[in-house]
């Protein structure tokens, strides 16, 4: 009687060199610090340092608002193992604020990121509707002129309603 073999699922998977191996990615291992306290003690120091306060000044002065500095630091420290991605989302309100603490005490101008941008509420569609929807609603409360229609509506509005009759009607 011949023996089967049985097949043999020791080999790599299709794709397989193109990919690191599990745990390989700094995100994949534990995170280096744990928690938000130990994550703002790796954060301020480096804030205040002389050359990524220069830095950070710099590119407030450009425009760019503090929310979007303050995500592509602590996503960065993230993709580098630093912390978790919980601990980023709970650091990103303090990171904010001390970045604004830095750029109001160098008297720098800068853009929060917090306040709504009028130009590009003004442009979504939820907006355009609501502002259709309130001069619609302007040109329902305006006066109409009695050109005679009113008082024939008001007129067939006047006369008895007929009683409805039947197996399903409601009765009064």
């Amino acid at each position: 009687m011949a023996v089967r073999e049985q097949p043999s699922f020791d080999m790599p998977i299709s794709g397989q060199h193109m990919t690191v191996e599990l745990g390989g990615r700094p995100w994949q291992q534990p995170p280096q610090y744990a928690t938000v306290e130990e994550a703002l003690d790796y954060y301020i120091p480096s804030l205040e340092s002389e050359e990524v306060s220069t830095q950070l000044l710099d590119v407030l002065e450009m425009g760019i608002p503090v929310t979007s500095v303050a995500n592509a630091m602590q996503t960065a420290s993230v993709m580098d193992g630093k912390h978790s991605v919980d601990v980023g989302v709970l650091v990103l309100p303090v990171l904010i604020e001390i970045i604004m603490l830095i750029a109001d005490t160098a008297d720098i101008e800068y853009v929060s990121g917090l306040e709504p941008d009028k130009s590009v509420m003004d442009k979504t569609l939820i907006n355009k509707a609501i502002r259709k929807y309130e001069q619609e609603k302007e040109k329902e409360d305006e006066p109409l002129e009695d050109t005679g229609v009113m008082t024939a509506i008001e007129g067939l509005q006047e006369e008895p309603e007929e009683k409805a009759g039947g197996l399903m009607s409601r009765s009064k």
